[in-house]
This record gives C-alpha cells, structure tokens and sequence, in this order.
C-alpha cells in the first residue's frame, strides 16, 4: 500500500533521532495520517509478507477481554511473550527480569478488558469479570443497530487509573465509528507508533474490526483511517525499512476477506475469517524493541 510506504518515506527523509524507553533509539516525526478506503481491498500489506493469523488471533483475544498471556502462546501468537503485568514481574533489561517476564502468563488490564469492562477492579487473568465495568465494545454494537447515526460511538482502551498494572499501556488507545450512507467507518488514535513492525499489524487489525463490525451491523465497509502520534522507526529497523520502498506495492494486489456463518462479533474465532488470493514480497525480519 502506497499509503504505508509514504509514511515510512517520510519519516526516513524528515524524521528526528530521539532516545526512547527500550534503549534502542529512534528515527521519528511528530502526527501522521494513515487513510484507506476498504473497497480497495484488505490492506495487508504485500512489500513484505504478513502472518495474517497471528494478528487475527491477537484481534479475538482483546475482543474476548482475555489478559492471559497462555491463551495466545496456545494458538502459536506470541506477540505478547516478552510482556507481563509489571506488579507481577517489574519491567527491566537485565537478564532476570526478562525471566521473570517471560514466565509470568498475566498481562495486566490490557486492551481488550478496557474494551469490554473498563473500570472494573482488576484481580488476575483468572478472575471472573462477567458483568463488571463498561463493556464498551457492545455499547458501540448495540447503538450501530439502534442510533448508527450517533457520534459518540467510541471505546477508550486508555485508564491512567490502572495502567501502571498493564504489561504495556496501550499504544492505539482509543477507537471511533462512524457511519456514512450505508458505510461503517473506523478511525483510531495511536500514541506510539513502531511502523515498521506495529503499523502493518495495527493497519490489518482494525481493518478486520472495521469488517466485523461492519458485519454485525449490515453495513458496508468503508474507510480506515489512522490518526499517528509519534511516529518512528527504530534504528534497526533502518535497513530493513529502506529494502521495503525499493519494492513496487503494486506488484500484488490486495487480497480479500471473508467471514462465513457470522452470527456475532462476541462469538466470531479468527478461524472464522479466511484471507483469499494473499500474494507478497518475502518477509524482512524486524526485531522487538521491548
């Protein structure tokens, strides 16, 4: 997606170094825009290839509210894995630390419990939450069926009250739908955006949210925009990232989406959505910054 390459462009043309809280070093740029229309395609991006299933299995964990790090390392997602709820494990470089972090399976009231129960007191990734907090996510459900007109359909994953609790606080923190004619719009705010490694990730993500969403309501999809606060490219990541523009996004074409026997977000699987006619560049390895 030309829209992709622009913002990696653009950062390594203009972007300003900055230290940052991994150590690593930063190349970056103050507010970006990420946009795209939905009747383009599915935009996963093609100038490097993607593990679909991995992003559609981190999807169903945040809509699930699920803040057990085994639930994903389970299903072969291990984005999570060097992450832990730092009351539990505190967050640290040294050896034992990224130990104690890699055993400990809870994560904090991460992402998706702020969806589906923000304010509820957060015990462990084993406790009962059934009832507790706002469930903001079928807020937005429940009134794109009844008021898709309104403006206020927002979810916060964003709770200074707790996030000194969360394995990370959330990078894209908050999330709004819109609708326009019979199209379901999604536009989300990110703090911190690794793009590079992140972008692509949250990019796909919100666009299969967009999807669903767009599913239960009986709308069609629309647009995916991104608004991007600090924007950077790690500095190991340079080498990597200058490779990707050397390659023509539209060598492939963007693939498609399809969920068969949709009966409601709440009970949707990443099994569920299948990616069709998925073609790209090979991969090019980005290592974490944690």
């Amino acid at each position: 997606m030309q829209s992709y390459l622009n913002i990696v462009k653009h950062i390594l043309e203009n972007g300003i170094e900055k230290t940052d809280r991994t150590g690593t070093g930063t190349l970056g740029v103050a507010g970006v825009c990420f946009e795209h229309d939905m009747s383009e395609g599915f935009p996963l991006i093609t100038t490097k290839k993607m593990p679909f299933k991995v992003m559609s299995t981190e999807l169903e964990f945040f809509i699930k509210g699920i803040t057990d790090k085994q639930w994903l390392i389970d299903k072969k997602c291990h984005i999570w894995d060097e992450w832990a709820n730092p009351k539990k494990a505190p967050y640290g470089h040294d050896e034992e630390s990224k130990k104690r972090m890699a055993e400990e399976r809870d994560l904090g009231p991460v992402y998706g419990f702020q969806w589906r129960h923000f304010g509820a007191t957060y015990d462990n990734w084993d406790s009962d939450y059934t009832g507790q907090g706002v469930d903001q996510l079928k807020y937005i459900v429940d009134t794109l069926k009844t008021n898709p007109s309104d403006r206020r359909m927002l979810v916060s994953a964003w709770n200074p009250a707790v996030k000194d609790q969360m394995a990370l606080p959330p990078c894209h923190y908050a999330f709004q739908v819109t609708v326009t004619g019979n199209k379901l719009n999604l536009m989300w705010n990110q703090r911190s955006v690794d793009v590079m490694l992140g972008l692509p990730f949250n990019i796909s993500s919100y666009a299969l949210l967009l999807h669903l969403l767009a599913k239960e309501a009986g709308l069609e999809e629309g647009r995916l925009v991104g608004f991007l606060g600090d924007t950077h490219i790690y500095k190991n990541h340079l080498e990597g990232a200058r490779e990707q523009l050397t390659r023509d996004p539209n060598q492939f074409k963007l693939p498609k989406i399809e969920t068969e026997n949709f009966t409601s977000i709440f009970d949707w699987s990443s099994t569920d959505t299948v990616l069709e006619g998925y073609e790209s560049y090979p991969r090019i390895k980005f290592d974490i910054a944690v």
